[in-house]
């Protein structure tokens, strides 16, 4: 039996939980969520009206248009000194597994990827106990010189952290010396979940999370843009994904430079935690939408396909996401945490995979820049 109805212009809100009502009425009246709804919106078993609620937001900031781009993943190292029980993808210095490419061979993986269509490098990787900073301000710098057109997105506010205090440097020094080698904005991993009881368990040799937050809000304030994230389904628990994800809403209200939320899946496969369960289809939708509702100042909420397959990620534009990634050619840590997604889409097939979900694809640059094709080139208007 329906419990709440309300009303938006024309079109009703209905839901079968009384507790949605409320929540209805501050979403759409452009309010801003609390903690409690937050949980309430975690809890109920009415995913459908939760979803409803989110999309009406998505649709009001976006209308039909999904984004997507055209990028390369490049995964410079996996060696790591930290040993944390979510990842699948680091090894120890001396592994047999562990790899580190030279400098020419990172430059050669960028370029066999690499043809006009390209606007995007994404470059994360390990904590290596060796790598100095050169290394990676070299790293881009090669890339830039050589692919002068290309949007760099580098270094996580974990890699941040730790090149810093490798080097003896401030974050602040760090960033400007990334800042000059070519680095053009950031991306969103290693945030995990904030939770001090979470990351003990999971992540216990990365920084904090205050700390990520901190290193988010000086990159931001000299002028870096940078992506967010929050990683779901292991040990954490609602109040903690709640918790997570207001702690990103207030760096955002100070500075403004998140761009995108992107909601990851766990992937237990690989890892010391390989005995919990992989995220249901549910939990996957359900988090986007809540993801889309309680970050009001977030412009964007992505569906990465890569972890939650094309599949969900089509109906995930139906509860909240406005974007869906990229081609991602040759993603590497998710695929070693069990990922069985390709490694790569072409910008064809991912165009299919929103006009079948009934919305517009529209390609993007790294700042949500629209990108318009020639026959050989691209043209990003700004």
């Amino acid at each position: 039996m329906q419990a709440a109805a309300q009303t938006s212009g024309t079109h009703p809100f209905r839901a079968n939980d009384p507790r949605l009502a409320p929540i209805a009425e501050k979403v759409l009246a452009g309010q801003r969520l609390d903690f409690q709804d937050g949980l309430t919106l975690y809890g109920t078993s009415d995913v459908l009206a939760v979803g409803w609620l989110a999309n009406s937001v998505r649709e009001r900031l976006h209308g039909d248009i999904t984004y997507f781009n055209v990028n390369r993943h490049i995964n410079p190292t996996n060696v790591c000194v930290a040993a944390c029980k979510l990842c699948a993808f680091g090894r120890k210095k001396g592994d047999p597994a562990g790899y580190t490419m030279a400098l020419e061979e990172a430059w050669e993986t960028a370029a066999s990827g690499y043809s006009e269509a390209v606007t995007e490098f994404h470059i994360v990787g390990g904590l290596h106990p060796d790598l100095p900073l050169e290394y990676f301000t070299d790293l881009v710098r090669g890339l830039k010189q050589r692919f002068p057109k290309v949007h760099i997105k580098a270094f996580t506010m974990v890699e941040v952290a730790f090149l810093a205090r490798r080097a003896k440097l401030t974050i602040e020094e760090t960033l400007v010396k990334l800042r000059e080698c070519g680095v053009d904005s950031m991306p969103g991993g290693g945030a995990e979940i904030f939770s001090a009881r979470v990351r003990s368990i999971i992540c216990d040799h990365k920084i904090d999370g205050s700390e990520w937050l901190e290193t988010a809000r000086l990159a931001h304030k000299m002028g870096f843009r940078s992506n967010a994230t929050m990683l779901y389904g292991h040990i954490e628990n609602n109040e903690d994904r709640v918790d997570h994800l207001l702690k990103l809403r207030e760096v955002q209200d100070e500075t403004g430079g998140f761009q995108t939320f992107i909601p990851l899946a766990f992937h237990p496969e690989n890892t010391p935690l390989d005995h919990l369960p992989v995220t249901t289809g549910l939990t996957d939708i359900r988090q986007i939408a809540v993801s889309r509702l309680l970050l009001d100042n977030f412009a964007h909420i992505k569906a990465y396909w890569q972890m939650l397959t094309p599949k969900i990620a089509q109906i995930a534009l139906r509860f909240g996401a406005d974007d869906l990634d990229g081609t991602v050619i040759e993603e590497k840590i998710y695929h070693d945490a069990g990922a069985t997604t390709p490694q790569g889409m072409t910008r064809k097939e991912l165009c299919r995979l929103i006009t079948e979900a009934g919305r517009v694809p529209v390609e993007r640059d790294t700042l949500y820049h629209p990108v318009t094709r020639t026959e050989d080139s691209f043209v990003v208007a700004v």
